[in-house]
């Protein structure tokens, strides 16, 4: 089968491109990539990929547009389509999957112009707006908080299942900011550092880039030493090496942790598209997964709260609620399709 996964644009699309790439090499298919020369498209996979082929379209974000811009954005997604079609041609693409975000749009509407089967993944609890609209014409709709859904679970990458273990004690905490940095969540780990350093709790912190100087000066000034990133491609070892996770609650990083067995506090990013961190948070929580609360409460208290609460009851049953297989199903869903 030749397959194109296109999308992008953040990290939690794109991981799971990954992790859908990765099964279909294993399954022995060729798959192509198409994505956007803007957000984070070509750092994942313009070099060390299991894709054939990697595109890389000039397009933008459009719902966030205003006026002119907007215009603009359609302009580049309209260019970016005739690229597609030519391309999904010269590869003879049989099926194409849209992981979600604006780096989709042309790929997602050039094979429905070619009539090539479309198959969607919507990685959060509220649908993008992109994905609402292509989803009539989808041949199969996957998304794990849908009950409806035909394939349950979440793809993520077969690593986060082979280093899953039960969380028993407390001994390192991660806080995860995502690649820009979250400024609540760094500081939340700052006001708590001299606390966990008496605690004997080692510190890991993916801080972002940006925040990464005023962070790294400020863990200096308090004598606490730490692990601390900017941005890192290596999640999947911070992630196996925590016994607790503060996190926002973006779909990708949430599904990862739970894969692994980190139970987590999930602090939503609040200005999501729909409030979707939030409700992909809420999902954990009402299962008794996790953990959850507004940016606007009280952090601290919380944290300090769940340092003392049991970890591996919560542990075992990430474990137990994960799915390994979710990708592989995935693909192979597209290939009984396309029969």
């Amino acid at each position: 089968m030749k397959l194109c996964i296109t999308g992008g644009g953040t990290g939690g699309h794109l991981m799971i491109a990954q992790a859908l790439v990765e099964a279909a090499v294993k399954q022995a298919h060729e798959v192509i990539f198409i994505g956007s020369t803007n957000g984070q498209d070509r750092k994942y996979f313009e070099q060390r990929s299991a894709f054939s082929h990697v595109y890389f379209l000039e397009t933008t974000g459009v719902v966030n547009q205003k006026g002119l811009g907007k215009l603009k954005a359609l302009w580049r997604v309209f260019r970016a389509f005739l690229k597609s079609r030519k391309i999904l041609k010269n590869h003879k693409i049989q099926a194409t999957y849209s992981v979600g975000g604006f780096s989709a749009a042309p790929a997602s509407f050039a094979s429905i112009s070619k009539r090539i089967p479309l198959f969607i993944h919507e990685q959060n609890a509220i649908e993008g707006r992109l994905n609402s609209l292509l989803k009539p014409f989808a041949s199969n709709f996957i998304c794990a908080y849908d009950k409806n859904s035909p394939i349950k679970g979440y793809p993520v990458k077969e690593i986060f299942y082979k280093n899953a273990r039960v969380r028993t004690s407390l001994e390192n905490i991660v806080f995860l900011g995502g690649s820009n940095g979250a400024k609540a969540i760094n500081d939340l780990a700052l006001s708590l550092a001299i606390e966990l350093k008496k605690r004997n709790i080692n510190i890991i912190h993916q801080a972002g880039e940006k925040d990464f100087d005023r962070i790294k000066k400020e863990y200096e000034e308090l004598g606490v030493e730490v692990e601390l990133y900017g941005f890192t491609k290596e999640l999947a070892s911070l992630i196996q090496k925590a016994d607790l996770a503060v996190s926002r609650a973006g779909a990708s990083t949430l599904w990862e942790a739970t894969a692994n067995g980190l139970p987590a506090f999930y602090i939503p990013y609040p200005y999501a598209a729909g409030d979707h961190q939030y409700y992909n948070a809420r999902f954990i929580v009402d299962n008794n997964l996790g953990w959850c609360e507004r940016e606007s409460e009280d952090l601290r208290t919380k944290l300090l709260y769940i340092l003392d609460e049991p970890l591996e009851q919560k542990s075992k049953k990430l474990i137990e609620y994960s799915n390994s297989d979710v990708a592989d199903k995935m693909i192979k869903d597209v290939q009984e399709s396309i029969k």
